[in-house]
C-alpha cells in the first residue's frame, strides 16, 4: 500500500479553528490521505470539503475518554453517518476492561457497530493504560464484536503507539481485524516500523512532514 493510502490525517486539538479545519482537508485532497479524522462537529463541513475526491471522512467518538454511555455512542455514531463520514474511531470503557466487565465492553464496541451501519469502526484501546494481558483480552473482544479495527491510542495520554504493542495486537487479531497505529508516529522511520509491526493505518496530524520526508528520501 502507497504510504499516503495508509495516513488518517488528523485534527482533534479543542483549539481546532474552521481554517485549520479547511486546511487540514485541503493537505488531505493533496496528498490524497487515506482519511481525515475530527472531532464529530466537524464531519458534514469536512465532506463538503473532500466532496468528488476518494478521501474519507472519519470522526472520532467518545473522545477522548471513552467513559460516556453505550448510547451516547452509539448516537453520535449515527450522527456522523448521517453527515457524511463513513469511519469512525471509538474508544473503549477503559474501566469496564479493567473491572473485568468484558461484557460490558463488548457491548458497547457492539452499539457503535451497530450503529455504523455496515461502515468501518476502529476501536482505540489506550494501550498505555492497559497490560498486555488487557491488551489481548480487549483485542479478541473487538474481533467478537466485529470491529474493523484495532487502534492503539488517542494520542490524549501519556504516550502513543510503539510497535512491540503494535505486533501483540496484530499477533492476537490476526486475520480478523487490522491494526491502526496512532500517537507518536513522527517520520518515516517510524511509520515503517509500525508497519512491520502490521499496522495497516497510521493516525498523526504530521502526515504532510511524512510525506515531504518521503519525497526527500526516496524521490516519491
Amino acid at each position: 500500500m502507497k504510504t499516503n493510502k495508509l495516513i488518517d490525517h488528523t485534527l482533534l486539538k479543542a483549539d481546532a479553528s474552521l481554517e485549520k479545519i479547511n486546511k487540514l482537508c485541503e493537505e488531505a485532497r493533496t496528498y490524497d490521505f487515506a482519511s481525515v479524522c475530527v472531532n464529530s462537529s466537524w464531519v458534514a463541513h469536512c465532506a463538503k470539503q473532500l466532496a468528488g475526491s476518494d478521501v474519507k471522512v472519519c470522526a472520532v467518538v467518545g473522545f477522548p475518554l471513552g467513559a460516556m454511555s453505550s448510547e451516547a455512542k452509539a448516537f453520535e455514531t449515527s450522527y456522523v453517518m448521517a453527515n457524511g463520514g463513513s469511519e469512525v474511531d471509538m474508544v473503549i470503557p477503559i474501566g469496564a476492561l479493567k473491572d473485568n466487565n468484558d461484557a460490558l465492553v463488548k457491548s458497547d464496541i457492539e452499539a457503535v457497530v451497530k450503529a455504523a451501519n455496515g461502515n468501518c469502526v476502529k476501536v482505540i484501546l489506550e494501550t498505555c493504560l492497559l497490560t498486555d494481558e488487557e491488551i489481548v483480552r480487549a483485542c479478541n473482544i473487538c474481533v467478537e464484536a466485529k470491529a474493523t479495527f484495532v487502534k492503539t491510542s488517542t494520542g490524549f495520554n501519556s504516550a502513543g503507539a510503539n510497535p512491540r504493542v503494535v505486533k501483540l495486537m496484530k499477533d492476537t487479531v490476526q486475520d480478523n481485524a487490522e491494526v491502526k497505529a496512532a500517537g507518536g508516529v513522527r517520520s518515516i522511520a517510524d511509520l515503517n516500523e509500525m508497519v512491520a509491526a502490521g499496522a495497516t493505518r497510521i493516525g498523526t496530524s504530521g502526515g504532510v512532514s511524512l510525506m515531504e520526508e518521503k519525497a526527500i528520501t526516496t524521490g516519491y
